[in-house]
Formats: structure tokens, C-alpha cells, sequence
């Protein structure tokens, strides 16, 4: 691999939920990564969303030497400028809002940039993808897309059903991500999308980050980098390489008891085992390639050994979620 072009660029990953501590800040800086997408929030609700806040603004101002915030698009520039990584906040449910729409501005307005409408259940706004029947976008879930379009908030579907999605890629007048899935024709599971979603999001001028966690991948943490970046290659041939990005869904060093949280939240009483089982109840074996942020190299050198050019394996590895941020940021007023 040429190591210079991997240092020369601008790498994004469109979503970890780590352990967040020094040590992992020193590995993304190591790893080359610019910014990080990072989940705030599962299940908590407002005045549980804003310790979230306050916990990561005692990150900014103890480890104001690794990372910054991040609340615009050329933020991501300064920090790659300055040697820094920075952090942009998001939600992977509609929790933080609760019932009130107004909070939609009040969130972004604390740099809430990127929200899920579901997170595998059914929300006030949309459906999960675990849910046996999808009844689409609710009525509260357009006005919120319509809000979220208004102040600059990204609409996520990552964890949403099929019509709900299609629905979001449809309402909303500005592009959606898939932050973190893959194709289902790659690996079938729950989370993972269909090609009519996939091309669907394409077409819209939305952004695919293709997930590292083993539940998502094809022969799980025994998936190869090779195996990884066929995926990657077959989806730029269905979506466009402008359109999709890394989204990692890296939860490292989390205990089990985070992975418990995030399946059952508040509203089951009875274990959920999500992607898992009740005989793989745990953390899935991390890949031989990706163990940690300081691994990124390997996906820049597996995507040139894959035929990519350089100009592409730049638009994959940060470019064009940098592009869609551009856009994405901004408030319509």
C-alpha cells in the first residue's frame, strides 16, 4: 500500500459506539481517521441526552489535543489540518425528541447532527426493521423529516424496515444516509438492505457506509478484507462510488452490558438477543483486519488492492461523506 495516500487523506467513519477514552482517541488519530460519527444515544431520552452531551464536553476539554467537535463540515477540514479527530454527535433512535417536535431544533442546535428515525422497533416516527409488518413513516415521522430537513439534521434508516426507508428516501427533500449496513444479497440479515433500497438511495443523492460488524459481514469476524471489498466493488456498481462510504459500527472495548442496553433498552422485560442468540448472547469476535481504529490502512490498502483508483479509494474512505456533509449540514432556515 502506498502508506503517503492513506495519510493524505480525509477518512471519515459514518458511525462507532466505543468505549470512549484516551487510549481510543490515540488509535483513531494513529489510524488516520479525520472524524468519527459517534452515537450518543440508544434509547435515553432529553435530560438523558444532554448528560451524554456534557460527558463528551469534558472529552473536548481533556483530550483537547486528539480531538474537537465537530459542528459543520469544514470543522472536519480544520481537524484534519490540525492533526485532530474530530467528532460529530448523532442519535441512532428518535428518543432525544421524545413527543415534541420543537426538540428537533433544539438538538441540532447542540450539534445533534445525524438521527435515526427507529432503532429496530417501531418509534413514534417510523418502523424498525425487526418488526413483522412495516407500516411506513408516520405522521409525526414526515413532520419530523420535513423539521429535520428545515435545521440541517441527516435523516438515518439504518435500523428501519424496508417501506419505511423507501418512504424517508422519498419524503425527505434532502438526501438520507444509510450510515451503517450492507447489501442483504451480500449477507442476509435483518439489518441489511435490499438492492431497491440501496439503488433507491442512490438515485436520491443519499450515502451507503458499508458496516465492519461481524453480524452484518459474510461468514461473520471470519470474513476476509478481499471478501469486504468484492462488497464494496459490486455496490458501486449498483449505486454509483459517489454514493457510499465506511461506516465501521465499531463498539470497541463496550461491555456486555452496553450490548444489553442497546438490544432491550426500557421496553422488554425478557432478554432480547438482537442479531445475536441466546448461545451467541455476546460481543461477536472482532475481524483478523479490523480489530481497531489503528487497522483503517487496511481498508485503503484492500480497496487499491481491489482495482479501485486513487481518486476513488479517497471518495470511499471520506470524500463523499465530507461532500454529502456539505450539504447536509447547512439549515434552510
Amino acid at each position: 500500500m502506498n502508506q503517503n495516500l492513506h495519510n493524505d487523506l480525509i477518512v471519515i467513519d459514518g458511525l462507532q459506539y466505543s468505549n470512549w477514552n484516551r487510549q481510543i482517541f490515540e488509535q483513531l488519530r494513529e489510524g488516520g481517521v479525520t472524524m468519527v460519527h459517534v452515537t450518543i444515544v440508544y434509547h435515553e431520552q432529553i435530560r438523558e441526552t444532554l448528560l451524554r452531551i456534557a460527558e463528551w464536553n469534558r472529552h473536548f476539554e481533556y483530550s483537547s489535543d486528539l480531538i474537537m467537535p465537530v459542528k459543520s463540515a469544514d470543522d472536519i477540514r480544520l481537524a484534519k489540518a490540525l492533526g485532530k479527530v474530530g467528532i460529530m454527535f448523532g442519535a441512532q433512535n428518535c428518543s432525544p425528541i421524545e413527543d415534541d417536535i420543537g426538540m428537533v431544533e433544539v438538538m441540532r442546535e447542540l450539534n445533534l447532527m445525524i438521527m435515526q428515525l427507529t432503532y429496530n422497533n417501531q418509534s413514534l416516527l417510523a418502523c424498525g426493521c425487526y418488526e413483522a409488518e412495516d407500516s411506513g413513516v408516520t405522521r409525526f415521522g414526515k413532520q419530523v423529516i420535513r423539521e429535520m430537513n428545515r435545521v440541517g439534521m441527516v435523516v438515518d434508516m439504518s435500523h428501519s424496515g424496508e417501506r419505511s426507508t423507501l418512504d424517508a428516501i422519498e419524503l425527505s427533500e434532502r438526501p438520507i444516509v444509510i450510515s451503517h449496513a450492507n447489501p442483504i444479497s451480500f449477507h442476509e440479515a435483518k439489518r441489511n438492505k435490499s438492492d431497491t433500497v440501496l439503488k433507491a438511495l442512490g438515485e436520491s443523492g443519499g450515502l451507503l457506509g458499508f458496516s465492519l460488524y461481524p453480524f452484518h459481514l459474510k461468514n461473520g469476524p471470519d470474513c476476509t478484507l478481499v471478501e469486504f471489498c468484492d462488497m464494496v466493488a459490486r455496490t458501486a456498481d449498483l449505486m454509483g462510488v459517489e454514493q457510499i462510504g465506511i461506516g465501521t459500527d465499531l463498539c470497541q472495548d463496550q461491555p456486555l452490558s452496553v450490548l444489553e442496553w442497546m438490544r432491550n433498552g426500557r421496553w422488554s422485560k425478557e432478554k432480547d438477543y438482537g442479531e445475536g442468540s441466546k448461545s451467541n448472547a455476546d460481543w461477536p469476535r472482532p475481524l483478523s483486519w479490523f480489530r481497531d481504529s489503528r487497522d483503517f490502512p487496511n481498508l485503503t490498502a484492500g480497496l487499491q488492492a481491489r482495482g479501485f483508483s486513487d481518486e476513488d479509494v479517497a471518495r470511499i474512505m471520506g470524500r463523499n461523506w465530507l461532500n454529502f456533509l456539505d450539504h447536509a449540514l447547512k439549515s434552510q432556515g
